[in-house]
């Protein structure tokens, strides 16, 4: 009937609403990854305070997570991990723009944006999974469940202003078995609707 195919066609609406607002999120931390890499390249950003917004960076992840578990993010629950991410974006900005400076030629310096540079690729593999239909919703917040342990690993290893060679181990085996999840998930038989 038309009654039931207007439902149908607002179902399929709202499931795509929530991958985007899915893909949208995902796509805004890729950003910020990428804006704290280069601050780190630059000088603007101390280890110590990427590893600060890192540790923000992951709570984001991680209300991604929770909101995309049941399958779909609804628009209360995008406009709360919204705010989130418009407060890590004035305090990069911030942090980027105070009298701190790194030195983009230490040893901390050089490990932490390669580490920081992985996340914001595995982000955009993550968005980009979403988009073309290869992840669902429960897969992207699986996923980024991961994302926000990796952040977590990051910002603990640079809490005292210094990623050391072990550390750094650490994160990128993390970073490794985060990137295999990515590929499974990616390369099941699930699919998007």
């Amino acid at each position: 009937s038309h009654a039931s195919a207007a439902r149908l066609s607002a179902c399929g609406s709202a499931t795509q609403g929530s991958a985007q607002n899915a893909a949208d999120a995902v796509q805004l931390d890729g950003n910020q990854q990428n804006r704290i890499e280069q601050g780190l390249k630059s000088g603007e950003l101390t280890t110590k305070e990427a590893g600060k917004l890192e540790r923000e960076e992951s709570r984001v992840d991680k209300m991604e997570a929770n909101a995309l578990k049941d399958g779909k993010m609804m628009p209360a629950e995008r406009r709360r991990i919204a705010r989130a991410q418009n407060k890590v974006s004035k305090d990069i900005y911030q942090e980027k723009h105070d009298a701190q400076t790194g030195d983009p030629h230490s040893a901390s310096s050089q490990r932490m944006p390669a580490d920081v540079q992985r996340d914001a690729n595995q982000e955009q593999r993550i968005e980009n999974g979403i988009k073309n239909g290869s992840l669902t919703n429960r897969e992207a917040a699986n996923l980024e469940r991961g994302q926000a342990r990796v952040d977590r690993k990051e910002a603990r290893a640079a809490a005292d202003g210094h990623v050391g060679a072990v550390e750094q181990q650490g994160i990128q085996a993390a970073e490794n078995h985060q990137s295999k999840r990515i590929y499974r998930e990616k390369h099941n038989q699930r699919k998007r609707d």
